[in-house]
């Protein structure tokens, strides 16, 4: 990602609507599917600065990732012991078959080789383990954004499928989500592509704005998993092994 992604996101991740209520809904959704143990153990793959590690935390001992430096620093004093920095989609040196749920949050996207990327985590799993997978949906909906954060693709339920798939994985639970707010979203890219102004300013906006859109999209909370979804900006799925 660009540098600027990474400040942004130290910035405005405790307060920005789309972090603030993406971590309540991930929470609700592992609570309700996860099956996780007091004493799981955790890995959040690609944590940048560490805004879900205490989200995480709630169903486990939880362990990080991030390769960069800056981001990695930041992440660690919110975990308070030291994260890792080994690249996908190897993995070099993370222990093998050590993990009841390996969380990639945003993550998957990034990465040239993904089914490359999917294979590694699954050799992390305990048995019984589960990738909790978050994923930005529509390749039509492609822009600046996109450009900035270093993506690769953005996937469709089917892509998403046959990657998880090919790695020898199966979703469970494969869920749109960010749905009430796709329509204002999408018309919003469409807008920008229509005027030339592609915009890749992930900022807050005005406070009033930011809390009523973590409004709406924090009643995705009770949804997400239970009833079906409109098709929304991300998905999520927990894979497990084949």
């Amino acid at each position: 990602m660009d540098r600027i992604v990474y400040d942004r996101m130290a910035a405005h991740d405790s307060t920005h609507w789309w972090y603030r209520a993406r971590r309540e809904i991930l929470a609700d959704y592992l609570t309700r599917y996860g099956a996780l143990a007091a004493d799981a153990r955790i890995l959040e793959i690609g944590c940048g600065t560490g805004h879900n590690l205490p989200m995480l935390a709630r169903f486990g001992e939880v362990e990080a990732i991030e390769i960069d430096a800056a981001a990695r620093t930041i992440a660690a004093e919110r975990l308070g012991k030291p994260v890792g920095d080994a690249p996908l989609p190897a993995l070099p040196g993370v222990e093998r078959g050590a993990y009841d749920l390996v969380a990639v949050l945003d993550v998957v996207e990034h990465i040239e080789d993904d089914v490359a990327a999917l294979a590694a985590m699954r050799s992390l799993l305990k048995p019984g383990g589960k990738i909790l997978i978050a994923v930005p949906a529509h390749q039509w909906m492609w822009s600046a954004h996109d450009v900035v954060n270093h993506h690769h693709r953005r996937y469709s339920r089917a892509t998403l499928r046959r990657a998880i798939a090919a790695a020898g994985l199966k979703p469970t639970r494969l869920r749109w989500f960010n749905s009430l707010l796709f329509p204002l979203a999408a018309a919003a890219r469409i807008a920008g592509r229509i005027t030339g102004k592609d915009d890749s300013d992930d900022s807050p906006p005005p406070a009033p704005v930011n809390a009523l859109f973590e409004r709406i999209f924090r009643l995705e909370r009770h949804l997400v998993g239970r009833v079906p979804m409109t098709p929304g900006v991300s998905l999520v799925t927990l894979a497990v092994p084949v």
